[in-house]
């Protein structure tokens, strides 16, 4: 393995993965959201082996040997990433089992066996089983000439081995195996009487419970849970004649029958049932992960969510209504009068979906034209865009049918807005578009006005709660100018402009942008000016831009990366990247914004984008760079990227060597960014508010 300037990608995301868990490690963290914190890492490694580790082994079995940014060959990946998965699983459940149970218990959440059980809760869930779970679960024989059945991706299974009670006839009589899935209907828990607290009892184990009930007249020899992970890296055949959408269709089935890629049993299965279900599903041995508690950590989101236990969790943060956005004046009195920019969540996202709703029934917008990437089950924005298509307005949505593992509610959503009449555009041929705008077009005594919304998310009011964003409403001409060539070059399956007068996108000349900003900085420092850059990321892989910031770095620039999860570029290593310093935040909201600043002399130049710093946004999807010109919303950007700068309660610093140290609060002031960033916020409305109140405004006639 050759050792080179960057760190190895999968690596370093499942170093992200160990940040998430060390905030379930966290004494100082309220309980319930241990709970969730480790309930995350869970579903983070269910989604890394799909995805990620589906994409290397069809590399290798395609006989591919490129290697990776670290010098690393597909096959070395793979060994690095097992070893790591597997201290990784023995540090998740090490905790589990030895600290969060324990501690569960003593707050009066209770896991029950059977034999911890009294004459009542046995019998409810005696009722429970044969009402519900008896009804709606279903065993199939396998083994033998039996074609194991296709199980369904990442759902709890048990193995049944059982032989006949009745063998009077003195036949020797061989084992047989059969499998119960569990689906997506029932719970995991299942709720108990108690005198105090909350008592429950997982289903599979009332499910072993009453094995016999499924079984009558065979001897149970063997029983264990078990769960799949199939590859969910099926690429898609866009120019077919079909079409993108019967493609998405034929994509999402294609998922469902994918080779294994995992296959995790309980440790304490024998052998001999190992070894059955490794025949039947394919998998290595490599391959076999055998789990020492309860499988699919990821369920336990339920558990951490439980009500009546407001105590062991962190105190609630409900986004703060935005001064610079009164609820009585309309989004487009607000955005005429001044840029205006929002941090969500500790901003509310309200406005976003106002500025939809509004626009729908508003006489005087004759056009609306969106992109969609993620967005909710019941997305009001989508109603609102609905709604006017029949009031008349001209509706144009690209709504990206490639987002993974949401393309079946995006296929839904774009049958729906098109059969209201809606213009609906499937995303471009070859590329993802993960750009985020919103064009309102309004006729006004002026002339036509064009309104325009910028986000680093998705227009997603469900994930804006949980997600760090940057919102930018504004109506300045030149960007809606951009905006219009931007989208109608996506429609209509064309180039875009040479030149935008602001805006930038990928994948046409983001990249060299960014390198020519970097690059300029690097210049002042050369010629002796103070030069800085901060940028906040999800994600840094691109060699072009690391190897700009290792010269910058060079030339004598102070760089600051506040990288959530992965980053290659190595920080502090002597010749090439002494002035860069790499953090990572993991606390209550999932980092997510996209912030790029350089100093610029004194006047600094400030973006928001919806592009991480990776191959696959700069060359294959449809992303944009907005810059931020307003003084104050610019200042504001500049304050979030230094609040995350000064935090040394949540931070943890990347090392030369790939590993992360937890930043410490020694003589400093403690700071948590988001925190403070939430406070600042709350007194920004309660200021506005204090100052409504000791106002009088008399009634005109």
């Amino acid at each position: 393995m050759s050792e080179t300037n960057y760190f190895d990608r999968e690596l370093s995301w499942l170093e992200f993965n160990q940040r998430v868990l060390d905030e379930a490690l966290d004494e100082r963290v309220p309980l319930l959201e241990r709970v969730k914190f480790l309930a995350i890492t869970g579903s983070n490694l269910d989604e890394f082996f799909r995805v990620r580790i589906g994409a290397l082994t069809r590399l290798i079995d395609s006989q591919g040997s490129s290697k990776a940014l670290s010098g690393m060959t597909p096959h070395e990946q793979l060994v690095a990433i097992r070893d790591r998965v597997n201290q990784m699983i023995q540090d998740q459940y090490a905790f589990f089992l030895d600290q969060l149970s324990p501690l569960l218990e003593n707050e009066g959440i209770r896991r029950l066996s059977e034999d911890a059980l009294n004459a009542t809760q046995k019998l409810m869930l005696k009722q429970v089983f044969q009402d519900e779970i008896l009804s709606v679960l279903t065993p199939m024989a396998v083994g033998a000439e039996v074609q194991f059945p296709l199980l369904a991706n990442q759902i709890l299974n048990v193995c049944v081995r059982m032989t006949p009670k009745d063998t009077s006839n003195g036949n020797a009589v061989e084992s047989r195996y059969a499998v119960i899935p569990f689906g997506r209907t029932l719970s995991r828990f299942y709720s108990l009487p108690a005198e105090s607290g909350f008592a429950y009892m997982h289903l599979e184990d009332i499910v072993s419970m009453f094995i016999h009930d499924f079984f009558p007249g065979e001897e149970i020899e063997d029983i264990h849970t078990f769960r799949l992970t199939r590859n969910a890296d099926v690429e898609v055949q866009e120019l077919t004649p079909q079409g993108l959408a019967v493609n998405m269709a034929d994509v999402i089935t294609a998922r469902t029958e994918a080779d294994c890629l995992r296959l995790e049993i309980e440790q304490s299965a024998s052998n001999g049932m190992v070894n059955f279900l490794k025949s039947e599903t394919g998998v290595t041995h490599e391959q076999v992960y055998q789990i020492p508690g309860p499988i699919d950590l990821g369920a336990f989101m339920e558990l951490a969510g439980r009500r009546g236990f407001d105590q062991l969790k962190y105190d609630a943060w409900p986004p703060v209504e935005s001064p610079d956005v009164p609820a009585e004046e309309l989004m487009f009195d607000i955005v005429s009068e001044k840029d205006v920019l929002l941090f969500h969540p500790y901003e509310s996202f309200e406005p976003v979906v106002r500025f939809i709703e509004e626009a729908a029934d508003d006489p005087d917008v004759i056009a609306i034209k969106q992109t969609l990437y993620r967005i909710s089950r019941h997305s009001p924005i989508v109603k609102a865009l609905k709604r006017a298509v029949v009031n008349g307005k001209h509706v144009t949505v690209l709504l990206e049918l490639k987002a993974r593992f949401d393309e079946e509610r995006n296929l839904k959503q774009a049958r729906e807005l098109e059969a209201i009449g809606a213009q609906v555009i499937h995303g471009v041929k070859g590329l993802k578009t993960h750009a985020k705008v919103c064009i309102i077009v309004r006729r006004e005594p002026s002339g036509v006005q064009r309104y325009l919304h910028f986000g680093t998310g998705n227009y997603n009011e469900s994930t804006a709660k949980l997600y760090s964003d940057v919102s930018l409403f504004t109506r300045d001409e030149d960007l809606g100018t951009d905006a219009i060539a931007f989208f109608n070059s996506i429609a209509g399956d064309s180039q875009p402009p040479q030149n935008f007068r602001k805006l930038e996108s990928a994948p046409l000349r983001l990249r060299m942008t960014l390198k020519k900003l970097i690059d300029s900085e690097a210049r002042r420092a050369t010629n002796g000016q103070e030069a800085r850059i901060f940028i906040k990321l999800n994600a840094l892989t691109d060699t072009t831009l690391i190897d700009a910031l290792y010269a910058a770095s060079q030339a004598g620039v102070k760089v600051f990366l506040n990288i959530r999860g992965i980053c290659c570029l190595k920080p502090g290593v002597e010749g090439l990247s002494e002035n860069i310093e790499v953090v990572s935040i993991v606390d209550r909201f999932l980092e997510h914004a996209r912030i790029f600043s350089i100093h610029n002399g004194g006047d600094p130049k400030v973006f928001i984008s919806s592009a991480d710093w990776m191959p696959r946004n700069l060359d294959n999807r449809k992303e944009l760079l907005v810059p931020v010109e307003d003084i104050q919303c610019r200042r504001k950007l500049l304050h979030i990227l230094d609040e995350f700068r000064k935090d040394n309660i949540k931070s943890s610093v990347l090392q030369a060597d790939g590993s992360y140290l937890k930043k410490t609060a020694t003589s400093d002031e403690p700071v948590r960014a988001q925190e403070v960033l939430y406070r600042e916020a709350q007194v920004a409305t309660n200021r506005i508010a204090k100052k409504q109140r000791t106002m009088f405004e008399p009634h005109h006639f």
